[in-house]
C-alpha cells in the first residue's frame, strides 16, 4: 500500500507518517511550502524529518515540496479570513490527491487530533474533508497531545519539530472552530481553486 503524507515541520504529522510506516505502508511525504508566509527553515526541518523516518523505519522515505504560499495569498483574498486554516487545510488535502492519484498512492495521510486545534475540531475536520472523495487515514485521531509527543520523542523527531521557525503569516486572529460546509463551499467557488490544486500538483518536486 503507497501512501502520501502531508507533513509539516510540527509534532503531529511526522508522527502519523511513521504509524503507517510502522504498519507497513510504503509512505511518500508531501510538505506544502508556505513560503513567503514563512521562511525557509521549515524546508530544512522537514528534510531532517525525513532521513529520520527513513532511519526509524528501515524504508526510504521521498519528501517531495509544492508550492503553497500562492494559494494562502489567494485565500485570504478572497475568503473570509476566520476561515483561512479551514481554506487551507483543504486545499492541501485535494492537492495530496492529485499528487496521489498522479503517484500510484491509494490515500492520504493527515496528522489531526481531534480538537488539539481550531482546523482539528470534527465540525472543521468535516467541512475540510467534504466532497474530497478519497481515502483519508488519520492514525492520530484519538491521542492527545502527549501521547503524541511521547512517539516523537521515542522515534527522534521531536527535537526536529520543535526547532524555531517563523509562524505562519496568515494565520487569523479569530479562527473558525465550527465551520459551515455551505459557507466553505461557497468561498471556494469565489476563488480559482481547481486551477490552484493543479498548479500547486504541477509545481512538486523531489527534495530528499
Amino acid at each position: 500500500m503507497r501512501l502520501v503524507a502531508l507533513v509539516s515541520g510540527g509534532i503531529d504529522s511526522p508522527v502519523a507518517a511513521y504509524k503507517m510506516g510502522a504498519l507497513g505502508a510504503d509512505v511518500v511525504l508531501l510538505h506544502m511550502d508556505n513560503r513567503p508566509h514563512t521562511d525557509g527553515r521549515c524546508i530544512d526541518k522537514v528534510r531532517s524529518i525525513a532521513e529520520r523516518l527513513s532511519a526509524v523505519t528501515g524504508r526510504g522515505i521521498p519528501l517531495y515540496s509544492a508550492d503553497h504560499g500562492k494559494n494562502q495569498s489567494l485565500i485570504r483574498k478572497g475568503c473570509d479570513s476566520s476561515y483561512q486554516c479551514v481554506l487551507c487545510k483543504r486545499m492541501m488535502m485535494h492537492v495530496a490527491k492529485e499528487f496521489a492519484v498522479r503517484n500510484g498512492c491509494a490515500g492520504i495521510v493527515m496528522g489531526d487530533s481531534l480538537g488539539q486545534v481550531a482546523s482539528q475540531t470534527l465540525k472543521n475536520i468535516r467541512s475540510e474533508s467534504s466532497g474530497l472523495d478519497f481515502p483519508v487515514l488519520r492514525p492520530l485521531i484519538g491521542l492527545d497531545k502527549l501521547e503524541i509527543e511521547a512517539i516523537a520523542k521515542e522515534i527522534g523527531t521531536y527535537e526536529i519539530s520543535i526547532l524555531h521557525e517563523s509562524p505562519c503569516g496568515v494565520l487569523p486572529q479569530r479562527p473558525i472552530t465550527e465551520a459551515d460546509p455551505r459557507k466553505v463551499a461557497s468561498m471556494q467557488s469565489s476563488i480559482p481553486f481547481e486551477d490552484m490544486v493543479r498548479d500547486s500538483a504541477d509545481s512538486a518536486v523531489r527534495i530528499r
